[in-house]
């Protein structure tokens, strides 16, 4: 892979917690290397409130955050994906779409914080723990050699981050 300007996907069904954090966080951390998008089987329609929430107390601008479809990325207009990344389990057993430019995925199941009950404290930690393993993959992933992998190697890499979520160097 050359370098230029990588464009990725994060997937789940709602397109409302997981998959806007993950967004965010690449955007923030591979600014000017990978340009990040989020997206939805079944959108929600809105963002969850929590996530909001969270990456505002961490200085995140959250103006671009929208729940959408992954339709909107599998149309001939649609920015060319090089790497999707499902970051919940349901997701992954959908029928996906045909994504254009055949980009490379890989599964990164992340418990679903909007699935929390208990306390407010309790939904702030499942939406931190959420933040925290999709920071710890992202910073992984954004520091792999890109230019020096070919796509066997560079697959089994993203393959081991969704398995291992590996802790940042």
């Amino acid at each position: 892979m050359s370098d230029h300007v990588y464009n990725v996907l994060f997937l789940c069904n709602a397109n409302s917690a997981r998959s806007i954090i993950g967004e965010a966080i690449l955007n923030r951390i591979g600014s000017g290397r990978f340009k990040a998008y989020s997206a939805g089987a079944r959108p929600k329609g809105s963002v969850n409130p929590y996530a909001l929430q969270l990456l505002e107390s961490l200085s995140y601008d959250t103006s671009f955050a929208r729940s959408k479809s992954w339709d909107e990325f599998s149309g001939p207009d649609a920015p060319q994906m090089n790497f999707i990344f499902t970051v919940c389990d349901n997701t992954a057993d959908e029928s996906c779409p045909v994504w254009p430019g055949h980009p490379m995925t890989a599964l990164w199941a992340v418990p679903d914080p909007a699935k929390a009950s208990g306390t407010e404290a309790e939904w702030h930690l499942a939406f931190a723990d959420a933040y925290r393993m999709l920071n710890n993959r992202i910073a992984v992933f954004t520091n792999l050699p890109m230019g020096s992998l070919d796509r066997l190697a560079l697959q089994e890499h993203l393959d081991v981050i969704g398995r291992e979520a590996p802790q940042p160097s």
